[in-house]
């Protein structure tokens, strides 16, 4: 298990920071005040059940969601908001857009453009969104081919890429924007377990390089090699949450005692 050294910059603002977030689709109830802070440096992971809250907290982080309830900050901003209740939603779109330059996703179908060769697919949002200079971006997107094992794919199609290789791609592309901190929805869950190494392995790396980073996984033994802070979500409320080491060792509910059996054992 990693152990990491504490930034420098933890006294600075987290880059992340949820208070009392809820979440529902009609009735139906996702996120019933969560909060989760993500300082800068550390590695967070979020695990749980399917239908937990997971995958909605790190959309909700993104504003990709809107929370009905609750406040988001990045770096010490808060989100602003407009109306109330399902009609809340983020008041300045500039804002929305300056957050989510700076929280790169990594999906679990990594959604990469199928006509665009995979060099075209990392260098896409820096060029387009950002604006920024095509042969300085090339550079940069190439750099970070390699870095994930796959410099030697820049000129293939999405296509003629394994799962491992294409979601390999999709985090170089998210690394391609410099982003202030990475969000990771299940990036292994849709690939086989052979594949799943070679992503494991790129993430394994990034923790390593003190990458601020929001995991949500299933994977319980990249949540205790990677993380610093470990949240457990359960029918939408955190219901446990510390160090992989005291989490996975000496649980305190047995909820989560439960969820840990049933999933260490598969």
């Amino acid at each position: 298990m990693m152990n990491h050294t504490t930034p420098a910059t933890d006294t600075a603002a987290p880059v992340i920071r949820m208070t009392g977030l809820h979440k529902a689709y009609g009735p139906l109830e996702v996120l019933k005040g969560v909060s989760m802070t993500a300082p800068r440096g550390h590695v967070i992971s979020l695990i749980g059940s399917s239908g937990s809250g997971k995958s909605t907290l790190l959309r909700c982080c993104n504003l990709l969601e809107n929370s009905q309830e609750g406040e988001i900050s990045f770096e010490g901003e808060a989100v602003h908001w407009k109306g109330r209740g399902q009609s809340r939603h983020p008041a300045d779109r500039k804002q929305v857009t300056r957050f989510r330059t700076n929280l790169s996703m990594v999906f679990q179908q990594f959604n990469l453009w199928a006509h665009m060769t995979i060099l075209q697919n990392v260098m896409e949002a820096p060029v387009t969104v950002l604006g920024e200079d095509r042969a300085v971006v090339e550079e940069r997107a190439r750099a970070l081919l390699a870095k994930v094992g796959i410099g030697d794919k820049a000129d293939a199609w999405p296509a003629q890429l394994s799962g491992g290789q294409q979601q390999r791609a999709a985090i170089a592309r998210a690394l391609c924007m410099q982003p202030k901190a990475l969000l990771f929805d299940e990036p292994t869950s849709a690939l086989d377990p052979e594949l799943q190494q070679e992503v494991v392995k790129v993430i394994k790396d990034l923790a390593a390089e003190h990458r601020t980073m929001i995991l949500v996984t299933h994977d319980m033994r990249l949540a205790a090699d990677v993380s610093d802070h470990v949240v457990f979500l359960h029918q939408g409320v955190v219901c446990e949450e510390g160090p992989p080491s005291r989490l996975f060792q000496d649980p305190q509910t047995d909820r989560l005692r439960q969820f840990l059996s049933a999933t260490m054992a598969t």
